[in-house]
């Protein structure tokens, strides 16, 4: 997913993104590396995020027929080596 799908996506700038997605690197709470966004901390991740996080998880559970962390389950981790 690339930082400009990200932008389009919440209808903000890509350096926003990229700026958002540094932070949450250096903080460790992310691992941003070609177009490939791993979480590492997700209890941080959601500790930094606004008090809509949680409204918006609700629906997409209620929603989505299949959760998202099965998905994830299901696909093999992806590496960086420029790190």
């Amino acid at each position: 997913m690339t930082q400009e799908l990200i932008a389009n996506m919440l209808g903000v700038r890509r350096e926003g993104v990229t700026e958002a997605a540094g932070k949450l690197q250096k903080l460790g709470v992310i691992d941003y590396c070609r177009g490939h966004i791993t979480v590492l901390d997700r209890s941080k991740l959601e500790a930094l995020s606004c008090e809509c996080y949680a409204v918006v998880k609700r629906e997409s559970d209620r929603l989505l027929p299949l959760h998202m962390s099965d998905l994830a389950k299901a696909e093999t981790p992806q590496t960086c080596s420029n790190h």
